[in-house]
C-alpha cells in the first residue's frame, strides 16, 4: 500500500468530535497532498456514501469511503481520536479512522487493496499498534503493511500446553461463506472480517469468498466439499450459487454479516443440525443446474417474490434513467413533435437543432425499448440465475407485442424463472448435463413461457394494462388527489426501501408506454421521494438545537441529496428518532403528491430532481407542491422534537440492571 499512505496522511491526535469533522480534518490533509482537487466536492460524496449505510465497525473503527471524481489517484488516511467519534457501529465510538479516497474509476487493483485493509482492521495486534504508535511515519508504514506486529500472550503463565499425540481434538465445524455489496469497496470485505472475528470467537474454521467489484476467486471446491454449512451475506446475487448444492444456506443481507455474524453462525449449525440443504441435494452438478438458481433461499414466499421483483426493477432502472433523460431532453431542444420525426439514420443535418434533438429522441426510444424486456429477464434471473435469462427476455419481448406492457413484464419474467426451477428439478441422463444450462433449459423454458403468454395470460394482461392506462388517463379531481397522497406516503415510509421501490416502479413502469396519467404519476413520486431529505435539512437550519452535531452535518448532506431525488438522505435522521421523523415526513410526502396530481403536473424523466424542473409540465406549480410538503415535515419534526423534556433526564436504571431510556 506504498502509493496509498504516507506520514503527510496521518494524524494521531484527531481533534475532530464529529464524522464529518473527521473527514473534513483528513480530507484536507489529501488536499494539501494533491491527492484531492475539490475539498467540498469530495466530502459531499462522502456525506452521500455515508447516508447510505454508516461506516463503523466493532471494535472502535470507522472507515469512511467513496468514489469522487475529486480524487486524483488512490489514497488512504489515518487519524486517532482521544475521545472517540461516532460513525455509527453498535458498540460505540471509534478512535481509528481511515478516510479512503477512490478516483470515480478506481480499478480492481485499488479496490483489492482496500479489501486487504478492512481485512486487517478485525486483527487485535494491527490495531493495537496504531493505538500505540507514536511516530506518524512509523503508522503509515504499519498501514503499508511495511511491519505486521506480533500479537503477545495475554498471560504467559497460563500458555495452553502444546496438544499431544494423546488429545482428541473434536472435528472443528466448518462454514463456507459468502459477501457482496453493490459498491465492492468496503461492506464486502468488512462483512467477510467480521464473520471470521466471530467465527475466531466460536472455535469454527470459516472461509470467505469476497464477491465485491474487484472481482473473486473462488473457493476451492474441496474446501467447499467438506463445509458443513454455508453463509451468504450479500446484497447483489451471489454467482455460481450451484457450488455450494447440497449444504445447509444461511441467505441474509451484507449488513447481517457485519453486524450479527454471530447469529449468523448459530443459525448455520442449527440448520445443519436438523439436516437442511439447498435444492441442489440430489447430486447434480454445476453444469446441469445452471449457475445457480435459487438454492439456499430464504424466507416466506412474500420476501422472496419481493427480492425477485426488485432483482428486476434494479437492472431495468439505468435503461429506464437513460432512455427518459435522453427523451425529456429531446423534448426540450426540438418539442413534443420531435417524436414523430424521421429517421436520423436516413435524415441527420449537423448544424440544425432538430436533427440532434431527434438523434436523442430516437436513442432514447431505443432504450425504452428494451424497458420490459430487460425487466422480465432479470426477475426471472433473479429466481433461476443464467439460464433463465432467455426465457425471460423472450417473454418481456412477447409483451410487448400483445401489448401487455409493464404488467405483461412482471408476469413473463415470473413465469419464465419458475418454468427454468421446474425443468432444473428435472433428473436427466449424465450425458445431457453440458447441453442442459445453454440448450434445453432456454429452448424448453421459451417454448413454455411463449404458449402460456401469447395464448393462456397475455390476452387477459394486455386487457388489465389498457384498464390501467385508462384509468389513470381519466383520473381528475378527488381520485387523482388521493392516488398521490397513497403514492406520497409509499414514498416517504422507508425512504428507498420496498414500499419506495413499489411506488417507483410503478411510475417508471407507466413511462414504458407514456400517457397524460402516468406522467402525472411520474411527477408525483418524484417530487414525493424529494420531501425527506429537504424537510430534515431545513429542520436542521431553523432549529439547530433539536438535533446533534452528526445529525446538523447530514443536514447539509440533505440539501444535495433531497434535490437530486435520493430520499436516502433522511435515512440517518429516521434511524435516530423514527416515531417523530417517519411520520412527519409521511405527511409531508402525502401533502405533496396530492398537490402534483391536483395541479396537473407530468414529468417524463424517471430521475433527476430539481435538474429537470425545466422538463416537467407546470414546473412552478410543481415546485410549489415540493415546497408545501417540506415546510409540513420540517414543521412536524420541529414540534414533535421540541415535546421532548430539555434537557432530557439522565437514563435511570429499572432496579434489574436494565438501563430505560427517558
Amino acid at each position: 500500500m506504498s502509493e496509498l499512505i504516507t506520514a503527510d496522511l496521518v494524524d494521531l491526535d484527531l481533534s475532530a468530535e464529529t464524522k464529518d469533522a473527521a473527514a473534513r480534518s483528513l480530507a484536507g490533509r489529501m488536499v494539501e497532498a494533491g491527492r484531492v482537487t475539490d475539498l467540498d466536492g469530495f466530502l459531499a460524496d462522502v456525506a452521500a456514501r455515508e447516508a447510505q449505510m454508516p461506516t463503523g465497525l466493532d471494535g472502535g473503527i470507522g472507515i469512511p469511503h467513496c468514489r469522487s471524481e475529486h480524487v486524483t489517484e488512490p489514497t488512504l488516511a489515518f487519524g486517532r481520536s482521544a475521545d472517540g467519534i461516532d460513525f455509527g457501529a453498535p458498540d460505540g465510538p471509534a478512535d481509528l479512522v481511515f478516510l479512503i479516497a477512490a478516483p470515480a474509476g478506481a480499478d480492481d487493483d485499488h479496490l483489492t487493496i482496500l479489501s486487504g485493509l478492512a481485512r486487517r482492521l478485525m486483527d487485535p495486534g494491527f490495531t493495537g499498534a496504531l493505538r500505540a504508535e507514536a511516530d506518524p511515519g512509523a503508522a503509515a508504514a504499519l498501514i503499508r503493511g511495511e511491519e505486521v506486529p506480533a500479537a503477545a500472550p495475554e498471560d504467559s503463565a497460563t500458555e495452553t500446553p502444546e496438544p499431544t499425540d494423546t488429545d482428541a481434538a473434536p472435528e472443528p465445524f466448518r462454514i463456507v461463506a459468502v459477501t457482496s455489496c453493490p459498491t465492492g469497496i468496503a461492506h464486502t470485505y468488512m462483512a467477510a472480517e467480521s464473520l471470521e472475528a466471530a467465527a475466531r470467537a466460536e472455535g469454527v474454521v470459516l472461509d470467505v469468498e469476497t464477491q465485491g467489484s474487484a472481482g473473486f476467486e473462488r473457493l476451492d471446491p474441496a474446501v467447499i466439499a467438506a463445509a458443513d454449512a454455508v453463509i451468504w451475506a450479500h446484497d447483489v446475487d451471489v454467482r455460481e450459487k450451484a457450488r455450494f448444492g447440497g449444504k445447509p444456506v444461511v441467505d441474509t443481507g451484507v449488513k447481517a454479516g457485519i453486524n450479527r455474524p454471530a447469529e449468523l453462525i448459530a443459525e448455520a449449525r442449527r440448520k445443519a443440525e436438523r439436516g437442511e440443504i439447498s435444492r441442489f441435494a440430489d447430486g447434480r452438478d454445476e453444469a446441469e443446474a445452471g449457475t445457480g438458481g435459487s438454492a439456499g433461499a430464504s424466507g416466506h414466499f412474500g420476501v422472496r417474490l419481493r427480492t425477485y421483483l426488485m432483482s428486476g426493477v434494479s437492472y431495468m432502472v439505468p435503461f429506464v434513467a437513460a432512455g427518459g433523460l435522453l427523451i425529456a431532453l429531446s423534448f426540450a431542444i426540438g418539442g413534443y413533435e420531435i417524436a414523430s420525426a424521421k429517421s436520423v439514420a436516413d435524415h441527420f443535418v449537423w448544424g440544425e437543432a432538430a436533427s440532434w434533438a431527434a438523434l436523442l429522441n430516437q436513442i432514447g426510444t431505443a432504450a425504452f425499448g428494451f424497458l420490459v424486456p430487460v425487466l422480465a429477464g432479470y426477475i426471472a434471473y433473479g429466481m433461476a440465475d443464467r439460464p433463465a435469462l432467455v426465457p425471460g427476455f423472450v417473454g418481456g419481448a412477447i409483451a410487448l407485442t400483445i401489448d401487455a406492457g409493464f404488467l405483461g413484464g412482471l408476469v413473463a419474467g415470473l413465469l419464465a424463472g419458475a418454468a427454468v426451477m421446474a425443468i432444473q428439478r428435472v433428473k436427466v441422463h449424465p450425458t445431457l448435463r453440458g447441453i442442459m444450462p445453454v440448450l434445453v433449459i432456454p429452448l424448453l423454458a421459451s417454448i413454455a413461457v411463449g404458449f402460456l403468454m401469447f395464448i393462456v395470460v397475455g390476452k387477459p394482461i394486455a386487457s388489465l394494462q389498457n384498464a390501467l392506462t385508462d384509468w389513470l388517463n381519466g383520473l381528475s379531481g378527488s381520485n387523482a388527489v388521493i392516488l398521490g397522497v397513497v403514492l406520497g406516503l409509499m414514498m416517504c415510509f422507508d425512504m428507498g426501501g420496498p414500499l419506495n421501490k413499489v411506488a417507483y416502479a410503478f411510475a417508471v413502469g407507466g413511462l414504458a408506454d407514456p400517457t397524460p396519467g402516468s406522467l402525472k404519476v411520474m411527477a408525483a413520486v418524484m417530487a414525493a421521494g424529494m420531501v425527506p431529505p429537504l424537510a430534515l435539512a431545513l429542520a436542521t437550519t431553523v432549529r439547530r438545537g433539536l438535533f446533534t452535531a452528526t445529525e446538523r452535518e447530514n443536514g447539509r448532506a440533505a440539501w444535495v441529496l433531497g434535490a437530486s431525488f435520493i430520499t436516502e438522505g433522511a435515512i440517518p435522521f429516521a434511524a435516530a428518532d423514527p416515531l417523530r421523523v417517519i411520520p412527519s415526513v409521511m405527511a409531508g410526502g402525502a401533502v405533496t403528491g396530492a398537490l402534483s396530481m391536483a395541479f396537473g403536473c407530468t414529468l417524463r424523466a424517471p430521475h433527476g430532481g430539481v435538474f429537470v424542473v425545466p422538463l416537467i409540465g407546470e414546473p412552478f406549480l410543481y415546485l410549489l407542491a415540493i415546497a408545501a410538503g417540506t415546510a409540513v415535515s420540517t414543521a412536524l419534526v420541529v414540534v414533535l422534537k421540541g415535546m421532548r423534556r430539555t434537557p432530557a433526564p439522565a437514563p435511570a436504571e429499572d432496579g434489574s440492571g436494565v438501563t430505560v431510556a427517558a
